[in-house]
């Protein structure tokens, strides 16, 4: 008769609140898909610039099937295969450069990503002053930022920023916004500007992507209620960032931002009984379910999946890797 487990040994419970949706979007499943299917259809290698989304053991994944990840294209030989662009978008001289090069190349830019590039450039043909509301250095306000002459986009990154903001023409102003930013913190710094300047233009449609909405609201509904947060995504990673601020700014007592389960740091976590998780919009799931894993082999677990919204929305392929159709 085998001995009954003491009490003391048994693993104490916890409740894992999953957040969904979480991970990947449209925008990001539509880049990898990319580099995929251009390894498939011409074979390695498949020149990537910059990461094509940003984590790591996405783009490691993609490295060991052919691609390879450059910073600029200089770094590309002549050699006649596929360059992708990565799903941040790129300023304009990028595709300039590789036309003028006559490289094959694939923009995996973010549908939404390009539609911001689109309002910059309406607004600059209406001669309207632009700002936008981004973080200086990421690759998507340095992408759309490059699609217009330089000193045409002035970037405000705070309140106070939008507070010190001078245009010469109050009239005549506009902003956009990244895609990725806190919603809370952007309404923040809109809010200034709509006060201050009651003519400036604002978007058609939001500028902050369905999905970091979404994933900020998931994490809204749960963080007060819990223990600790785990947002799983790279550091590098602009919505991931704001999730993990989110929760923080919600009363969440600890919200940390890992890459993997091999990063958790266990002492950070005190009498645990509930534990929020989610993921940021490049991070794959196999990364989610590593996670409670680890967490399963000190606790008995118990997974609730909390649903704000429903995604239902894909992105068509460049023309270059649609199959053709059927005769």
């Amino acid at each position: 008769m085998a001995d009954a487990v003491s009490p003391s040994s048994a693993k104490p419970p916890l409740e894992i609140l999953l957040c969904a949706p979480r991970g990947f979007c449209a925008g990001v499943d539509r880049a990898i898909q990319i580099v995929e299917l251009a390894l498939e259809r011409f074979g390695a290698p498949v020149y990537v610039r910059h990461e094509i989304v940003h984590n790591r053991y996405v783009v490691d994944g993609l490295r060991d099937k052919g691609a390879v990840f450059v910073e600029e294209l200089d770094e590309i030989p002549d050699d006649g295969q596929p360059v992708v662009f990565s799903a941040h978008g790129v300023p304009k001289s990028v595709p300039e450069d590789a036309r003028a090069r006559e490289m094959f190349f694939l923009d995996a830019t973010c549908p939404l990503v390009s539609k911001v590039h689109k309002e910059a450039q309406i607004h600059f043909k209406r001669e309207r002053e632009i700002v936008l509301i981004g973080h200086a250095g990421h690759p998507e306000v340095i992408g759309t930022m490059g699609q217009l002459p330089e000193g045409s986009v002035t970037l405000i990154e705070t309140v106070a920023d939008a507070e010190a903001y001078q245009p010469k023409n109050p009239e005549a102003l506009a902003f956009i916004t990244q895609t990725t930013l806190s919603v809370d913190d952007t309404s923040a710094i809109v809010k200034v500007l709509t006060e201050r300047f009651p003519a400036i233009t604002a978007p058609h449609k939001e500028d902050i992507c369905y999905a970091t909405t979404n994933r900020q609201e998931a994490v809204k509904r749960i963080a007060g209620g819990v223990d600790a947060m785990i947002v799983v995504g790279a550091p590098n990673s602009s919505n991931s960032q704001r999730l993990r601020e989110v929760a923080e700014r919600e009363g969440c007592p600890v919200s940390v931002l890992i890459q993997r389960a091999a990063d958790i740091d266990w002492s950070l976590f005190g009498d645990l009984r509930r534990v929020g998780v989610t993921a940021g919009a490049s991070a794959p799931e196999i990364l989610v379910e590593e996670v409670i894993d680890a967490f399963a082999a000190r606790y008995t677990v118990s997974v609730e999946v909390v649903r704000n919204a429903e995604e239902t929305i894909a992105f068509n392929l460049p023309r270059e890797l649609r199959l053709p159709a059927a005769e």
